[in-house]
């Protein structure tokens, strides 16, 4: 059975300090390397890499400068290298992508690619990239401080006959291995009666989005049988929603298309945390203030995209 790789650890300057000695008494790479518990290329690298320059010297607490310096110097390097990758990530931040969109996008765009959402992040903050202000405006808020709008609220009494609560529905929807689970919400607008439903799927975290005339039940009963009607039945397993009164069809929906719907508790969007992540990606596109009645179909599918 092959041993498991240990995660190589730099030499420290104690270390260090016993290369010196055992060099001054003439010790073989052999032994200096059984006294460390390292490989003998291990001290071989380190004295060709640290070793004083002009003289071939090793002294470990000039060995130990080079070193940290060295590190030191790596972590600077720019990130994004390869300039295919560069010129894509750039293109799809300007375009309102996030870096977890973009690195789980650029494989299908650009075969053969692939970057790291942590990457583009470093890409992005680092303070030598070109137009670095710039590409940091193109990141979503999504993490913006905000009140704890449950403190000092008592829950309102729901208006939702027959309410199914989230304490019921099925632990295997937690564990996001199923497609099927959906999470739907309403954004609203003030400047106008027209609303947005949002359906999401858990696993795949696919979104549809609906334009609707108004926010109400109607509305939103034909919304989801609309989008979710033509789906196979294994796709439409259940439903969570929030404790809105444009939700209080959720039985007609059931009886329509077979899906079970459940409801959050009351204040706990955190219950329904893909969907509400997601609405703050179409808030976006679409900020507070958007009137909501002159959205095309075309923005709506580009959101959705």
């Amino acid at each position: 059975m092959a041993m498991p790789k240990r995660e190589y650890v730099h030499l420290s300057l104690s270390e260090r300090d016993l290369i010196t000695a055992m060099l001054a008494e003439e010790k073989s790479l052999g032994e200096i390397a059984k006294a460390l518990g390292r490989s003998k290329s291990t001290v071989s690298r380190e004295l060709r890499r640290n070793a004083t320059p002009a003289y071939r010297l090793y002294m470990s607490h000039r060995a130990h400068g080079r070193a940290e310096e060295r590190k030191k110097q790596a972590n600077t390097h720019q990130r994004l290298k390869n300039e295919c990758i560069e010129a894509y990530v750039r293109s799809m931040l300007k375009d309102g992508w996030s870096p977890e969109l973009i690195a789980g996008r650029i494989e299908i765009d650009q075969p053969g690619l692939s970057i790291s959402h942590e990457a583009i992040y470093q890409y992005i903050y680092h303070p030598d990239t070109k137009d670095r202000q710039v590409l940091i405006q193109c990141l979503r808020r999504a993490h913006r401080k905000r009140r704890n709008k449950g403190i000092g609220r008592k829950e309102r009494k729901t208006k939702i006959p027959n309410r199914v609560p989230i304490d019921q529905r099925p632990q295997a929807v937690e564990s996001r291995t199923q497609f099927g689970h959906w999470e739907g919400d309403s954004l609203v607008s003030r400047k106008s009666l027209a609303a947005l439903n949002s359906l999401v799927e858990r696993k795949s975290r696919y979104l549809m989005l609906t334009k609707l005339d108004a926010k109400t039940a109607e509305a939103t009963y034909n919304a989801v049988v609309e989008r979710l009607g033509d789906l196979p039945s294994k796709a439409r397993r259940t439903m969570t929603f929030d404790n809105g009164t444009e939700n209080s069809r959720h039985e007609a929906i059931t009886s329509a298309i077979g899906i079970k719907c459940y409801f959050a508790r009351p204040y706990a969007s955190w219950q329904r945390g893909t969907n509400e992540h997601v609405n703050g990606l179409i808030r976006w596109y679409l900020p507070k203030g958007t009137d909501f009645s002159k959205i095309t179909g075309e923005q709506i599918a580009r959101i959705e995209f």
